[in-house]
């Protein structure tokens, strides 16, 4: 799918297109509309590049009791 948006519209928000792409993969983000992985993929940016992106935005990353549990153990067969 291709969305196009006028450059006037971009313009007055005072956005590029690649900050535009930024600002909706965090809010989908965000909204958890989208996981980490395809967020980062739409927003162009390296998973810590993304997250510090939602750092600034104040976004926190969306981790439950389970990913922490299956972090330690997959870290524990290192």
């Amino acid at each position: 799918m291709t969305l196009s948006i006028p450059d006037e519209v971009l313009a007055q928000a005072k956005l590029s297109s690649a900050d535009l792409k930024v600002e909706l993969a965090a809010y989908l983000y965000e909204k958890r509309r989208l996981s980490i992985g395809k967020a980062r993929k739409i927003a162009g940016l390296s998973l810590i590049d993304f997250q510090k992106e939602l750092a600034k935005r104040n976004i926190y990353l969306h981790i439950t009791i389970e990913d922490v549990n299956a972090d330690l153990k997959n870290l524990r067969k290192l």
